[in-house]
C-alpha cells in the first residue's frame, strides 16, 4: 500500500482550484507529520495553514513554479492551489532541524494523496515578501511551502533515456513526464 501511495504522491502543480480543503484534513496532515521523526526530538518545525482564497491570494505571488519549464509562469486562476502549509523552523529551540523537514513534508503530501489529494513542496519562495505579507515574526524561518489540492493534471514517471536527461517535461497535451533514474544505477554494488 505504502508503495502505490509513493508512485501517486508526485509534484502536481495544477489544480481545480474550486476543490476546497477542509481545516481538519490539513490538520491532519499537520498531525502526521507531528508524528513522525524528528532529529533529536527536537520538534522545531511550526506550520501556517491555509485555505481561504484571501490569504492563499497573499501567498501564492510569493512562489515560483517549474524551474525547467522555462516558458510557464505556472498556475493561472482556476487551476492554483485550494490550500497551503508552510512549513518553518522555530529558531528559539534551533537553528538545526537537520532532515526534519525533508520528513515532514513527505508525511503530509502522502496524507494528502491518501486523501485523493495532491501537492508540491515549493522552495523558491521569496521569503521576505511572504514574511511581510502574513506578518510572520522573524523567530520563524520559512523553509517551504507546500502547495495542495485536487491534482488537474497527469504526472507519469519515465525511465532516464540515453541520454541521461533527468530534466521534467510537459507533453503537447500537457501531460508531466517525469524521468527516473532505474534502481540499477542508483544501488552501488562495493
Amino acid at each position: 500500500m505504502i508503495s502505490e501511495l509513493i508512485k501517486q504522491c508526485r509534484s502536481y502543480r495544477l489544480f481545480y482550484q474550486d476543490v476546497e480543503i477542509a481545516d481538519s484534513d490539513l490538520l491532519e496532515m499537520v498531525e502526521n507529520a507531528r508524528l513522525s521523526a524528528s532529529a533529536r526530538n527536537f520538534q522545531s518545525l511550526k506550520y501556517i495553514l491555509s485555505n481561504t482564497s484571501a490569504k492563499n491570494n497573499l501567498i501564492f505571488p510569493h512562489l515560483a513554479w517549474a524551474g525547467y519549464l522555462k516558458d510557464w509562469k505556472g498556475p493561472q486562476e482556476g487551476e492554483r492551489p485550494s490550500a497551503y502549509i508552510i512549513m518553518l523552523n522555530d529558531t528559539e529551540i534551533t537553528n538545526n532541524f537537520f532532515c526534519d523537514d525533508g520528513i515532514a513534508a513527505q508525511s503530509i503530501l502522502l496524507t494528502a494523496v491518501e486523501k485523493g489529494l495532491g501537492g508540491c513542496i515549493v522552495g523558491s519562495v521569496n521569503r521576505d515578501k511572504l514574511r511581510d505579507d502574513l506578518s510572520i515574526p522573524e523567530r520563524y524561518q520559512i523553509l517551504h511551502v507546500l502547495a495542495l489540492g485536487k491534482p488537474s493534471e497527469t504526472v507519469v514517471i519515465e525511465s532516464v533515456g540515453l541520454d541521461g536527461e533527468i530534466k521534467y517535461w510537459r507533453d503537447e497535451n500537457q501531460v508531466h513526464h517525469v524521468p527516473k533514474r532505474s534502481i540499477d544505477e542508483i544501488v552501488l554494488k562495493y
